[in-house]
């Protein structure tokens, strides 16, 4: 007698959905014809204004992130609901512009009725659809096939699959057209300054940094005491007459110091033999991100940094909790 068949895991479906989606997406990079990918990506590189992004439903969500996504790259490109288009929004269009246009079916009625207006204003159109043969493909500069065998919808009806491949074609164009510009990660950091990623690119320690709290070389073992408290930053920068650097002393190494010290000889101590001669050091055009990595990645981790100018004069402290308060 044969087993019925087990039914899957609620686990088990959402990898098979998963998979499902990544071999959309597959198929459709197999798919693609390379002289209208060039095409389409020779229209958006030459365009003089801007990329105009639109859909319907669905399609205008992901529509919509696309055109986050050229932005972000640098490009000018906007978001524009057909509707809205139908009733004034046209206004934004000009000469020189490229559309690009989402629909799973290429017979959106909102799209479709834009697209006279468009012509009349001597715009590219690229369109991205699931029907090679709809009207919007065949009215299109250039179509790209995002077509879908199935959906991952159990029903085969709601858009999953399809909004995926779609969004991966606009992710692969905008990529594609960020490494042709030769955008670096300073560029990109420039339109991302808020946030963990444009943090890491773009804030540099002498935003993060602390006045130098110096003391000299010859202070004596209670000064560096009141020094350590008064600064509050847990270490002082020992510095020569010309403000140079000569050594740090923090919390643990006046801790240290006093531990092997016989109670007897503590009032000879000077900073010269508390300090941690020649410490690693950050200056003030570091990166807080790569500060961070120089107290981090090494054997025994540091809290605090001195900040020394090309010179060797010492400008300042930074630390760890300053960085890590910052949102890196």
């Amino acid at each position: 007698m044969q087993e019925p068949a087990r039914s899957q895991s609620p686990v088990e479906k959402v990898s098979e959905i998963l998979r499902l989606e990544a071999a959309a997406i597959e198929a459709a990079a197999d798919r693609l014809e390379p002289a209208d990918v060039e095409k389409a990506l020779g229209l958006i590189a030459s365009c003089d204004g801007k990329v105009i992004v639109t859909g319907v439903g669905k399609s205008g969500v992901i529509a919509q992130k696309i055109a986050q996504t050229l932005t972000s790259t640098g490009m000018i490109a906007i978001f524009v609901h057909p509707s809205d288009a139908l009733h004034g929004s046209l206004g934004i269009v000009r000469s020189g512009d490229v559309v690009l246009a989402l629909s799973n079916s290429g017979e959106t009625d909102e799209i479709l009725a834009i697209v006279p207006a468009l012509k009349q204003r001597k715009v590219a159109l690229i369109s991205i659809v699931g029907n090679l043969n709809s009207s919007l493909a065949r009215q299109s500069d250039v179509a790209l096939d995002a077509s879908v065998s199935q959906e991952a919808c159990p029903l085969n009806l709601a858009p999953t699959a399809s909004t995926t491949v779609a969004l991966a074609i606009g992710d692969a164009l905008a990529m594609t057209l960020m490494e042709s510009r030769g955008l670096t990660a300073a560029d990109f950091a420039a339109n991302h300054p808020a946030g963990r990623l444009g943090k890491r690119l773009t804030l540099r320690v002498d935003s993060l940094m602390h006045e130098s709290p110096d003391i000299t070389e010859n202070a004596g073992w209670l000064e560096v005491i009141r020094s350590i408290s008064k600064f509050s930053l847990g270490a002082v920068n020992v510095v020569d007459e010309a403000g140079k650097l000569i050594g740090i002393i923090t919390d643990g190494d006046l801790r240290r110091t006093l531990e092997r010290t016989e109670p007897g000889q503590i009032g000879t101590l000077t900073a010269t033999s508390m300090m941690t001669r020649s410490p690693i050091t950050a200056s003030p055009e570091m990166l807080a991100f790569d500060a961070l990595r120089l107290m981090e990645d090494r054997p025994s981790q540091i809290s605090v940094l001195p900040v020394v100018e090309g010179s060797g004069r010492c400008i300042g402290l930074l630390r760890l909790h300053d960085i890590v308060r910052s949102g890196i």
